[in-house]
C-alpha cells in the first residue's frame, strides 16, 4: 500500500547522512613523487649495467612462466635481467642519437616493443647460446594456446582420478560416470585439435591428465656491445 502524504500532514524530517569517506579527495603528489624516484632509480640502474657489462641482449618471451624465469635468473646470477618498463629503458637508452647514453643504443631502444627484455651480461656470445640452448622444461599450456598435436582420450577406467573428481571431470566436458567407484570415460574424447587455440576447460583439462604440451621460449632477438648492434637470426631461438 502506498500512502501519499497530504499538504497538511507534518513534514517528514530526513536525517542527514554522513559524509562518505569514499568521496574524499586524497592528493596524489606523494603518490606521484614515489613513481617518479622509482623511474629515476631504472634509469641509473641500467646505466650502471651499461658501464658494467660488455654485452647487451634484447630478448624475447613466449608462455612466460615466473618460476622459470626465476630459474634463469638464479643460474646467471652472475648477469641482469630487466623485465617490463620498456618505456623508462627505452629513456634511459636513449631514443634517437642525440640522447643515447651511447653509440646505437637508440637502436636497441626501437626493439623495445611488446613482450621483450633485456640481458646484461659479461659472458661470451657463444656461452649465452650454449646456456639457452641446453636449459629446456615442458609446461602446461594455458587457454588461447594453439595446440601443437591432436589429443584424444580413449574410453575406459581412467587411472589416477580419485572417485570424487569424477563431477569436476563431467563439468568440464568428458562422457564420464562412477563404475564400482572407479572414474570412468564412457567413450573416446577428443580434447583438443592440432592448430586450435585451447579453451579454458581444454587447458584444464589437459592439466589435469599431467599433458604438458607447451615450453617457455627465449629468443635472442638482438646483441649490443662497444657501440655495436648485431641482429641475431631465428637460427638462434631457443627453448628454455
Amino acid at each position: 500500500i502506498i500512502r501519499h502524504l497530504s499538504s497538511c500532514s507534518s513534514p517528514v524530517h530526513v536525517p542527514r547522512m554522513p559524509k562518505s569517506k569514499r568521496n574524499k579527495l586524497v592528493s596524489l603528489t606523494h603518490a606521484e613523487k614515489k613513481t617518479r624516484v622509482h623511474k629515476e632509480a631504472l634509469v641509473e640502474e641500467v646505466h650502471k649495467c651499461l658501464d658494467e657489462f660488455g654485452s647487451l641482449y634484447v630478448i624475447s618471451f613466449e608462455n612466460m612462466r615466473n618460476v622459470k624465469l626465476k630459474d634463469i635468473r638464479t643460474a646467471w646470477s652472475h648477469s641482469r635481467f630487466f623485465l617490463g618498463k620498456n618505456k623508462v629503458i627505452q629513456i634511459a637508452l636513449g631514443k634517437d642519437e642525440s640522447d643515447e647514453y651511447k653509440p646505437n643504443l637508440h637502436k636497441i631502444s626501437e626493439m623495445l616493443v611488446g613482450n621483450v627484455g633485456l640481458l646484461f651480461t659479461n659472458r661470451t656470445k657463444e656461452e649465452v647460446a650454449d646456456f639457452f640452448g641446453n636449459f629446456s622444461a615442458d609446461d602446461f599450456a594455458r587457454s588461447g594456446f594453439i595446440a601443437p598435436q591432436t589429443i584424444v582420450m580413449s574410453a575406459g577406467p581412467l587411472e589416477g582420478f580419485p572417485h570424487n573428481m569424477e563431477p569436476q571431470l563431467r563439468k568440464l566436458g568428458l562422457p564420464t560416470s562412477l563404475q564400482k567407484g572407479v572414474v570412468t570415460l564412457l567413450s573416446d574424447f577428443r580434447v583438443c585439435n592440432e592448430g586450435d587455440p585451447l579453451t579454458p576447460e581444454q587447458a584444464r583439462i589437459l592439466k589435469l591428465c599431467g599433458l604438458a604440451l607447451a615450453k617457455f621460449h627465449v629468443k635472442l632477438i638482438a646483441r649490443w656491445t662497444t657501440g655495436e648492434v648485431e641482429t641475431l637470426g631465428d637460427e638462434i631461438a631457443m627453448s628454455v
